[in-house]
């Protein structure tokens, strides 16, 4: 009896690439994506602030960034999405100083933080995506401006233009495709019936200076394709610090290149 041979993994759509877990391209991106969470945690790591801060994460209590701050000695607010555990906003709002290298979680509403007074937090971290499921992106960016200290920082990671586009034409949404030159806020329609908000840099740019941030930079969370980096962890396994060392210092371009594009504001002093 002749076995049969187990059929190869399938390729990865496009919509695989809403979820930075990697669980849902399978193993076809698995590399990929170890690759992406080691330059997201490099890029953390390289932009938090020197002295122990007070640092708020919205990202949802999903990611690794709360971790990332907490072991580089912050004290880090981390706002959770409910059904996750930790506090509620009203049970206890964190208005006095944290020990350096404690995380609080919270749980609360991350696009609405009126549970925060002004001008509370030195660094505010919007990983995962979050302001991209926040479709008011002008409202959760207005707060984390009011909550910043004066010359207080962000770094935030939103779905690019380039990620909503390819997902459209994927879906054969052309209707959705021929409006995309002159819509100023560009929704996209996922198959499992969610909606998220992309951005050129253009649009990113003026969301952030629109709320009084001073834009530093904006940038491709990676330049590396997922198929370069598959391709060459496949070859050499141990080349994973190489590639991350490659991409911390490829040119800043803010072009709208790549899946996901990374910003970085400060609030005027």
């Amino acid at each position: 009896m002749h076995s049969v041979p187990s059929a190869r993994p399938s390729e990865p759509t496009i919509a695989s690439l809403r979820d930075t877990s990697g669980e849902a391209a399978g193993d076809s991106l698995a590399r990929y994506w170890t690759f992406y969470r080691a330059v997201a945690d490099a890029q953390l790591a390289r932009w938090l602030p020197r002295r122990p801060s007070r640092v708020l994460d919205v990202s949802g209590g999903h990611g690794r960034s709360a971790a990332v701050a907490a072991g580089a000695g912050h004290a880090v607010l981390e706002v959770r999405d409910p059904g996750r555990t930790g506090r509620a906003p009203q049970d206890d709002p964190p208005q006095a100083p944290r020990p350096a290298g404690d995380t609080i979680p919270l749980i609360g509403d991350s696009g609405a933080l009126t549970y925060l007074a002004d001008a509370t937090m030195d660094a505010v971290i919007a990983e995962n995506r979050v302001l991209s499921r926040h479709l008011a992106t002008e409202t959760t960016v207005a707060e984390i401006a009011r909550v910043l200290r004066p010359g207080g920082r962000v770094l935030l990671c939103v779905d690019s233009l380039t990620l909503g586009l390819a997902l459209l034409a994927e879906r054969n949404y052309w209707a959705h495709l021929s409006d995309v030159p002159s819509a100023e806020v560009v929704l996209v329609p996922w198959p499992d019936g969610t909606i998220t908000r992309s951005f050129s840099s253009h649009q990113l740019r003026e969301l952030l200076a629109d709320a009084g941030l001073d834009v530093e930079w904006i940038r491709p969370r990676t330049v590396l394709s997922p198929s370069t980096v598959e391709h060459v962890l496949a070859e050499s396994p141990r080349a994973l610090p190489r590639l991350v060392r490659t991409e911390l210092n490829a040119p800043q371009t803010d072009e709208s290149l790549g899946i996901h594009l990374l910003a970085s504001a400060r609030r005027a002093r």
